[in-house]
């Protein structure tokens, strides 16, 4: 039998078995629906994973489907049991893209967390006056105060949540080095995020990697994260996010083009010690370029 650490990669798994069992008896959603008394939409969440399940309409289902193997109807019965259960992010589902919210539960029950960004500092990393900073002011993304202070406060509590937990995920990262020349907020706020990293860096379970100008052209022109888990039965995940959407990647045919493309982007850059001795070179860079500014 297999373990399932949290809620939402239950609720992931559940619904993967759900699906599975229910085309395994050659019957329709529609059919289930009429079945069960259910409005298609019901289950249409369930089987996407959108909503979590009580354990007695798993058993139903379960029966619906002519399931009769007892270890797996436990088994599945008790991942539906933990994928109810309240997190800490439960109360800010509703105030935020429903991705996001999704990607936050998988972060958090993650063992492997694989960052490429071409434009800012992965979140897990960031300091908050450069958290703020990133937050737009004006344009038709315009954050207002009490937002900003909510997306920062849930990006310090992700920090502490996943970071401080007692077995840290492993963290990779590549950062392209526009990243860590992008003055962001102003010298003194870029100057302390870049020492940040640099104490992160140092960090038994974080690699950070500089992808250089002098790499050449990069064909991945977008950030995204690979999620990956401790069990063999949850597979990776990647989270895409640009100005325009965000989308969790779960189909494996999808998600191999990332695993391959950040196995190249890892190979393309800078290893971790040569990678912090170069962000700790650009931090100095900026703290003298502000002093003779001032001077």
């Amino acid at each position: 039998m297999t373990t399932v650490q949290g809620p939402t990669v239950g609720r992931r798994r559940l619904r993967t078995a759900l699906r599975r069992a229910r085309e395994a008896a050659s019957i329709t959603q529609e059919q289930v629906a009429m079945s069960m008394d259910w409005s298609l939409s019901k289950l249409i969440r369930i089987e996407s994973g959108a909503v979590s399940v009580s354990t007695n309409d798993v058993k139903a289902l379960l029966s619906l489907y002519m399931v009769t193997d007892q270890a797996l109807i436990d088994e599945l019965v008790g991942i539906a049991r933990v994928a109810r259960r309240r997190t800490w992010w439960s109360s800010i589902r509703d105030a935020v893209p429903s991705p996001y919210a999704s990607y936050i539960g998988l972060e958090a029950e993650a063992s492997e967390l694989c960052y490429f960004q071409p434009i800012n500092v992965p979140g897990l990393l960031q300091t908050e006056s450069y958290a703020r900073s990133i937050m737009p002011v004006d344009g038709p993304d315009q954050v207002e105060p009490d937002q900003a202070d909510k997306r920062v406060a849930i990006r310090l509590t992700r920090q502490r949540e996943v970071l401080g937990r007692e077995r840290p995920p492993e963290i990779r990262t590549v950062l392209d080095e526009a990243v860590l020349r992008r003055v962001t907020g102003s010298p003194e706020v870029m100057h302390e995020q870049l020492l940040h990293l640099v104490a992160l860096g140092n960090s038994p379970n974080i690699t950070i990697q500089v992808l250089p100008f002098t790499a050449g052209n990069n064909t991945v022109n977008g950030p995204f994260i690979l999620l990956r888990y401790s069990d063999p039965a949850d597979t990776d995940i990647v989270y895409v996010e640009s100005a325009l959407f965000e989308d969790l990647v779960d189909r494996p045919d999808n998600v191999g083009p990332y695993q391959y493309a950040f196995k190249s982007l890892c190979a393309d850059s800078l290893d971790p010690a040569e990678s912090l001795d170069f962000i700790a070179k650009v931090a100095d860079e900026l703290r003298l370029g502000a002093r003779s500014l001032v001077a």
